[in-house]
């Protein structure tokens, strides 16, 4: 039984060594992302070039994905139709594309229960001081309501992700 376990132990960190280091498909270079769709679900984020899928990313969110953002500190990735509305190469989490949210009705929304509906939600990299996570953050959500992708995939969206691009992000 003992020996069941250890080999049971040893194929399971071979399998995770694989995943960690196994190449994925790389965005093309000097390709222009013209929308994003996230299906939050699924944990999917694709990204098109005139309606051209170009890749799906494997993504975390929010503490707590289910459901549209309602306020600040509910720790909920939001739902809707924004755009991409700043880019940072110097945040705390790697590289970021900020996100449009709040919009009206998310603002209206927080209002209603008095609360307010927060903001500075972002596709973003992985925290500085903890980049060594590399795809295994994809096992949890993680953030306090945004979009996590690996520092190779941010890199990718931060050269070909445009400010004003659109996104819209289902359940």
């Amino acid at each position: 039984m003992k020996k069941l376990i250890v080999i049971s132990l040893i194929l399971f960190l071979i399998a995770l060594t694989i995943y960690y280091f196994y190449p994925e498909k790389v965005l093309p270079q000097h390709i222009r992302i013209t929308s994003i769709v996230v299906y939050k679900s699924k944990r999917e984020m694709l990204v098109y070039s005139n309606n051209t899928l170009l890749k799906t990313y494997t993504v975390s969110l929010g503490k707590v994905p289910i459901g549209d953002k309602i306020f600040e500190g509910d720790y909920k990735t939001p739902e809707g139709r924004f755009i991409i509305d700043s880019k940072n190469a110097n945040s705390t989490c790697y590289k970021n594309l900020g996100i449009s949210y709040p919009d009206e009705s998310h603002s209206q929304q927080a209002k209603q229960l008095d609360k307010q509906a927060g903001g500075d939600i972002k596709i973003h990299g992985l925290p500085n001081k903890e980049p060594y996570w590399g795809k295994l953050h994809r096992f949890k959500d993680w953030t306090n309501g945004c979009i996590a992708v690996t520092n190779k995939e941010m890199d990718e969206l931060y050269e070909s992700v445009a400010i004003g691009t659109p996104i819209v992000i289902k359940p």
